[in-house]
């Protein structure tokens, strides 16, 4: 596995490796969902980059960037372990360098949810991941269904702006006892680790509604609140069931949708969904 750390050494490696090329883009802290995508991208494609920056311009004025956990020695070895055969791993200044200016707005899709709660977070994101595309030039890159809303985001970047980029989304990793595998997962204590679990069974109560036949969106939005609410460390930011490919809030459900949810347990803010229809 190589590791580059500028735009020419990673254009000099890319220019070596056999396509399809599969791309996945990191900020580090890598876990198992992360390990998935890297040997989903292996089983198809011929060669897989990997790439690991924590992008400033998705973090919020109160969101601290500078706690965001980092290990390049463990990310490294898991990445390695995992199959990528190319990593980018640049400083700031290689992605914006002196007076960059240019931002990418992908319109209503970044606005509610995430986007309402992270004023300019999916502005940050668009922007990197459209550089970070040019940058290795794949033919797929692949992402977690856990982040479903920027999955979104991305895919109408990449249809917008005529992309030549297959986005390949993929199932959320769950540890056994069904919390999402997230890098904020670490700051929990045991007891904020135990309340978490109520996400899960939140979603878990709304999806068996579904299945046995509820289609009124706001018992489904009830039923998530009720679980959540019931777990006293839990503080709910927002919970949703919206049409799955433009997030608009519905009244009935009759297609395919998704259920997601925000909350803080502590000082950790978790999210997590379940794609239901």
């Amino acid at each position: 596995m190589e590791v580059v750390r500028t735009g020419a050494a990673l254009r000099t490696a890319r220019a070596r490796l056999p396509g399809p090329v599969g791309a996945v883009l990191t900020m580090g802290a890598l876990h198992a969902g992360h390990r998935s995508l890297v040997e989903r991208a292996r089983a198809e494609c011929r060669s897989v980059v990997a790439t690991i920056f924590v992008n400033p311009t998705q973090f919020g004025p109160a969101e601290d960037l500078a706690r965001y956990p980092r290990d390049e020695a463990a990310d490294l070895a898991l990445l390695g372990a995992a199959g990528a055969d190319l990593v980018f791993v640049p400083p700031v200044e290689e992605i914006y360098g002196p007076g960059f200016a240019t931002s990418i707005d992908v319109g209503p899709i970044a606005e509610p949810l995430e986007g309402a709660a992270r004023p300019g977070h999916f502005r940050g994101v668009a922007t990197v991941v459209a550089i970070l595309f040019e940058l290795v030039r794949p033919e797929r890159a692949y992402f977690g269904q856990k982040d479903a809303q920027q999955c979104l985001v991305v895919r109408r970047l990449v249809a917008d702006l005529a992309l030549p980029v297959e986005i390949v989304v993929c199932p959320t990793v769950r540890e056994p006892d069904g919390l999402a595998v997230s890098s904020r997962n670490r700051y929990l204590s045991p007891a904020e680790r135990t309340a978490a679990l109520a996400l899960h069974r939140a979603l878990a109560a709304a999806r068996d509604a579904y299945l046995a036949g509820e289609r009124d969106a706001a018992a489904l939005r009830r039923r998530i609140g009720e679980v959540l609410a019931a777990e006293p460390l839990v503080r709910v930011e927002y919970v949703s069931v919206a049409d799955a490919a433009t997030l608009t809030e519905l009244e009935r459900i009759g297609g395919p949708a998704l259920l997601s949810q925000a909350a803080r347990i502590g000082t950790t803010r978790l999210i997590d969904n379940e794609p239901i229809g």
